[in-house]
């Protein structure tokens, strides 16, 4: 069972920082750094996670999280133009798929990922988005849709809207920005473990 809080950080240094807060579920999201700085953060994030019991999931580098020994990737919808899904399932790895419409709902499906993403959910400030914000009755659509295959939603959640997405039909919800700008990260972070972790009862 994946944890329901699930943080995305984009460096190594964050899970040093987030993983003594009791954080199971965390994605390392690096961006526009040199071949060996990402191979050296992923590597060093295997280890942090390895160490602490908690599932790291890969985004984007599928072959650097095969060379390294990861078990988990997330692929937007680009990257399925270009991964090697075959190889990567050959090796063990499972695998999250973004996805934004009903075209990309059923692209995403053909894969059998082991969970899905929605957003985003909420306005986002993180990055420019193709699409608006998708709102709460579409996690419901989309979990009708999927039946047993973790839903995880993204985009715009704060701890204080969490409990609202959940009902909405989210198994998992992400944090970005509600972490990473908070004035106190580590705090943060163990208020959303205590707020979500009883969803796994």
């Amino acid at each position: 069972m994946l944890d329901p809080f699930y943080p995305i950080v984009d460096s190594a240094a964050w899970l040093a920082r987030l993983l003594p807060c009791g954080v199971k579920f965390v994605q390392l999201r690096v961006k526009d750094r040199p071949a060996e700085d990402i191979r050296r953060e992923i590597r060093t994030a295997r280890t942090l996670c390895d160490s602490s019991g908690a599932q790291l999931i890969v985004n984007d580098y599928w072959r650097e999280a095969i060379d390294l020994g990861c078990n988990f990737v997330h692929l937007g919808q680009e990257d399925l133009d270009t991964a090697d899904i075959a190889a990567i399932r050959g090796a063990g790895i499972k695998i999250g798929i973004s996805t934004h419409d009903e075209a990309e709902l059923d692209r995403a499906l053909a894969f059998a990922p082991d969970y899905l993403a929605l957003g985003p959910i909420y306005p986002t400030i993180l990055k420019k988005m193709a699409f608006g914000p998708q709102g709460l009755d579409r996690i419901g659509e989309w979990k009708k849709k999927i039946g047993a295959i973790p839903l995880v939603a993204i985009g715009g959640i704060t701890l204080e809207r969490a409990p609202g997405v959940f009902a909405a039909g989210a198994d998992i919800v992400s944090a970005v920005t509600d972490i990473s700008l908070n004035a106190d990260p580590e705090a943060r972070a163990r208020a959303w473990v205590a707020a979500t972790r009883p969803a796994v009862a």
